[in-house]
């Protein structure tokens, strides 16, 4: 089905991308994959490339207000090629959006053109052990010294992408007690340098997929952090948090949408070359059958997400919207690399063709950003229910 949602700038813009990963990534990926991260320069090169400060005003080396489409692109470019970026798009997709939001003149003028560059990467430091998606349960805390001039950070958090490749982390910690009638209250954000004294890097965890993004335990020990970098006004942390979820979760289904348009690509091509039992896998009834399910299935996931595109474009996009196109994006994406690999036999299960990298990479889509569970919930919540 013809997609209109890109025009030929962005067409432009997706060749440029594409070149940079055939050129750049691709030939090392699985390197990277082994590492557990890619270098630390990749965002240095992507930052001369100018895909790293999407939003950044002139002023400070950004191109300025950007499309999200422009995001989209590199998203799906990656998923065609079977690679990642590291932590790319949590740096740009999830996390710049706070300091572009939330930071005052001067905090802008201090960290902004480092992010246009790359020299400066960004993490978020959210998740906690025993907390999950509970956000209102953060135990981290963060103290005003008795001269008002800096926050003593102590507690730990856990899943934290891209911590090692990052320079600065945005960490919620509660600066003041929950209230008895709202848990949500007394959570702040603070802007924090990973190479801070106390600040200390725990397990390097091993996930099932996307291993070529480090995700860490990191913990706080009386970590000095200067009041001029808190980000927003104090006590609003749990509301800045919800602000940004509906972007994160449109990122996280087009992501899952375009992984599965790439399996249903790469399935295509190898069916069309494996022969069974003296004839093509693509010549059996059944396997024409399961892509043609497959291709409408990612089809009606496609146009979905297209849709919110045009209105994240208006800033129509609502948060019950985005839960509906992570939970069908990540659910259908999930379904169709099954089915793909399956038409794979033994060979879907070997690391050395991409749908077995797909297969691990994309059950994560489904719990992070707001697990599936958590979708309907919002979903439900919007229709009354």
């Amino acid at each position: 089905m013809k997609r209109t949602v890109f025009d030929e700038d962005h067409e432009a813009f997706r060749t440029m991308i594409r070149d940079f990963i055939s050129n750049e990534v691709a030939p090392h990926f699985d390197a990277w994959e082994e590492e557990g991260l890619p270098p630390r320069d990749l965002f240095r090169r992507l930052g001369a490339l100018g895909v790293m400060g999407f939003g950044i005003p002139e002023e400070y080396g950004g191109p300025g207000r950007t499309s999200y489409k422009y995001q989209a692109v590199v998203n799906e470019e990656c998923a065609y090629a079977g690679v990642m970026l590291g932590h790319y798009g949590v740096s740009t997709s999830i996390v710049l959006p706070y300091l572009l939001d939330l930071a005052d003149d001067a905090q802008k003028k201090r960290w902004l053109p480092g992010v246009a560059t790359g020299d400066l990467m960004l993490c978020v430091a959210m998740t906690e052990p025993g907390t999950g998606s509970d956000l209102a349960g953060i135990r981290t805390t963060a103290r005003l010294s008795d001269d008002g001039s800096h926050y003593l950070l102590n507690g730990a958090k856990t899943f934290i992408t891209g911590a090692r490749n990052s320079e600065l982390c945005v960490v919620a910690a509660r600066t003041s007690p929950a209230s008895a009638e709202d848990r949500r209250t007394g959570l702040s954000l603070l802007v924090v340098p990973t190479d801070s004294e106390g600040f200390t890097f725990g397990r390097k965890l091993e996930k099932v997929g996307l291993r070529s993004s480090d995700t860490s335990e990191i913990s706080f020990t009386d970590v000095r952090v200067p009041v001029e970098n808190l980000l927003g006004e104090e006590g609003r942390g749990f509301a800045y948090l919800g602000q940004n979820l509906t972007r994160e979760r449109l990122a996280i289904g087009v992501e899952a949408v375009a992984r599965a348009r790439a399996a249903v690509d790469f399935t295509q091509e190898y069916v069309l070359q494996r022969i069974v039992f003296g004839k093509r896998v693509a010549d059996f009834q059944n396997t024409k059958f399961v892509l043609a399910e497959c291709e409408t299935d990612v089809t009606a996931a496609q146009a979905l997400c297209d849709q919110a595109l045009e209105l994240e474009e208006t800033g129509d996009l609502t948060p019950a919207d985005a839960a509906r196109v992570k939970l069908h994006g990540t659910e259908a994406a999930g379904r169709v690399i099954d089915k793909c690999l399956q038409l794979y036999g033994g060979y879907g299960y070997i690391l050395e063709y991409p749908i077995a990298r797909m297969y691990a990479d994309i059950r994560v889509n489904r719990i992070y950003g707001g697990t599936s569970e958590v979708m309907k919930t919002i979903i439900a919540k919007d229709m009354g229910l």
